[in-house]
């Protein structure tokens, strides 16, 4: 790698087949290189993992490294995308030239921004005979200030256009400054796991030489590591003898626990100390939910299995639970709903569980007299508070939301923020034209509890699949909650408590109560199903008892006979039901929970 000093690196794009770094298939075949998982090519989708490939490329009779690396797209993932965005000198902000600037473009652009990256705007899918790059240009400049002579048209499809971008990259954004001869300096920006090689690190070469057999040290545990590999992703890894300055790379040194890789960590040489350099923000858990087994011998199964997915996934954080109902199992927080939905995708298909996942629920700050409790499991939230309680205030998570949204649509969008309890609602246009192709931006603050159960199937219902959504963290805000529970036969269900608005308690008691009316089976005596906010019972439905015909085998005789074995059933029936307990089965506990309230 010495032929690529930090004059002829880059940072940028994700076009390699365009340079011969990928070999051409056979026409018609779709090989993905990029997506490792399962899930994401399922989806297609980039998961929170960082995906990193260098590639080399050819300009004016001299040769180019070109660092790229994938982002994931989706809001639960903006993390990930701030600390791909500290490793690079440059950004491309890639916009459908279809559908126009989408609202997670815009908050990438101001991460981008701030950390003073260079950014190269590219339109995408010039070749469909719907797009309209000249109206997105408009949009691009009326927003960022871009200017459009700037301003990239390609075809990811044909390759059109893709060498320019190739070239803008080498020409616009400047190369990475370092020498050879200062003391290693290198940034942990990403890990991953491997069972053979233990902890495998992602490094950004800021100064120095990283070569096998050296010793080096983190910055922040102190521990000392022996490399024992070193190389680049092209675009899977290739072992190097060295790595020198603006090189980007993977290295494995012997480190065993995943929890030892800190992104945001500086390495250095044994008894060569340098600076630390500024890391990241620690990954915050916006939703939480409880996984447990459905066959509740498993639970160490499923443990292990959590514990081993987390190591390639390290911003969920794990923390026992016990349920009366349903066992031991753990509580995990997320960076989202759509995390949350790929972690557990990635548990049944990677291995094997059988599992059933609580409702999400956010972190939510009690304040009593004396301290401050985060509460995130809705078991542990206070049943009743006011002036009497110990409790002075409670407060909710909220966000700070952005919808995208054509202007035919933004009477929905509002009617649905409004439902959602939002705030300080704004919009404003993002470009002129007709009635038809006008696009709107709708800010507003939205609760998070608001938008973590259905609110994207809502959005996109709605807008016919049109809007798009995004959001950032806007702090804590004092509201009135209170803790539901659900009765059955008097003795409350922990699995099923929820954390809810006092204005919503007579619309979701009603809802679920009707719902654990179909799952849970008849019993020998009649069962109350009831909804409970501290002692007021908000919602009931009743479960008629199973009776058995007694009077079948009398015939003939006084209507007194009849009418005496029937109160004696009766009467026993009363008794079953003051020591009787209702076990809510393991399968019902699977279809409440999988199927979200309406």
């Amino acid at each position: 790698m010495s032929e690529f000093p930090c004059e002829v690196i880059r940072y940028g794009c994700t076009a390699q087949w365009m340079t011969g770094t990928i070999p051409r298939t056979t026409f018609g075949a779709n090989q993905q290189v990029l997506d490792k998982l399962k899930v994401e090519r399922e989806r297609g989708i980039t998961d929170s993992g960082l995906t990193l490939c260098s590639m080399i490329y050819h300009s004016n009779r001299k040769k180019y490294l070109l660092n790229l690396i994938d982002t994931p797209g989706h809001v639960d993932f903006s993390w990930e995308v701030a600390r791909s965005l500290a490793a690079c000198q440059g950004a491309l902000l890639l916009v459908d030239a279809t559908q126009g600037v989408q609202a997670q473009s815009i908050s990438v652009f101001h991460i981008a921004k701030e950390r003073g990256l260079k950014i190269i705007p590219v339109l995408n899918k010039i070749d469909m005979p719907v797009a309209n790059p000249s109206r997105i240009t408009a949009q691009l400049q009326s927003m960022f200030g871009i200017n459009p002579a700037e301003v990239l048209q390609i075809s990811a499809k044909t390759g059109r256009g893709v060498e320019a971008v190739l070239q803008a990259v080498v020409e616009r954004i400047a190369p990475p400054s370092g020498s050879v001869h200062e003391p290693l300096k290198a940034l942990l920006f990403d890990s991953q796991y491997d069972r053979y090689r233990g902890v495998i690190s992602l490094v950004n070469i800021k100064g120095g030489v990283m070569r096998k057999g050296d010793r080096i040290v983190s910055c922040h545990t102190g521990k000392k590591y022996e490399v024992t590999e070193v190389g680049v992703m092209y675009p899977e890894e290739i072992p190097v003898t060295h790595l020198q300055p603006g090189q980007v790379g993977y290295m494995a040194c012997n480190m065993k626990e995943s929890t030892e890789a800190h992104v945001g960590d500086t390495l250095h040489h044994v008894n060569a100390p340098v600076n630390p350099m500024p890391g990241f923000q620690p990954a915050k858990a916006m939703v939480y939910a409880g996984i447990f087994p459905v066959d509740t011998s498993d639970f160490i199964k499923l443990e292990e299995s959590i514990r081993r997915l987390t190591l390639t996934d390290r911003s969920v954080t794990i923390q026992r639970e016990s349920s009366t109902a349903l066992g031991q199992g753990c509580r995990l927080g997320f960076l989202g709903t759509l995390h949350m939905d790929v972690f557990r995708q990635r548990l049944e298909d990677e291995y094997d569980a059988n599992i059933i996942v609580t409702a999400p629920t956010v972190p939510y700050k009690v304040i009593y007299r004396d301290q401050t409790v985060i509460v995130s499991n809705p078991t542990d939230f206070p049943d009743e508070w006011g002036p009497a309680s110990r409790v002075r205030e409670v407060q909710e998570p909220m966000v700070k939301a952005s919808i995208v949204v054509p202007e035919e649509y933004l009477g929905d969008m509002m009617d649905l923020c409004f439902s959602r309890r939002a705030d300080n609602l704004d919009h404003r246009y993002l470009d002129s034209g007709t009635s038809a192709s006008a696009r709107v931006m709708l800010t507003c603050t939205l609760p998070l509890s608001e938008i973590v159960t259905d609110f994207f199937d809502q959005l996109k219902s709605r807008s016919s699949g049109y809007a798009s959504f995004d959001y950032e963290d806007a702090g804590y805000k004092a509201s009135d909650l209170v803790k539901m529970t659900f009765l059955l036969n008097g003795k409350p269900v922990d699995a099923l408590a929820l954390v809810i608005h006092r204005s919503a308690e007579q619309k979701i008691g009603r809802t679920w109560v009707k719902k654990l009316h179909k799952v849970i089976p008849r019993q020998l005596f009649e069962v109350p199903i009831q909804a409970a906010v501290g002692k007021r019972i908000v919602a009931r439905e009743t479960l008629a008892a199973m009776r058995a015909d007694v009077t079948a085998g009398l015939y003939g005789g006084h209507y007194e006979r009849k009418l005496k074995h029937l109160e004696n059933q009766k009467e026993s029936k009363r008794r079953m039901k003051k020591i009787g307990n209702v076990d809510l089965p393991q399968d019902a506990f699977f279809d409440i929970l999988s199927t979200r309230a309406k």
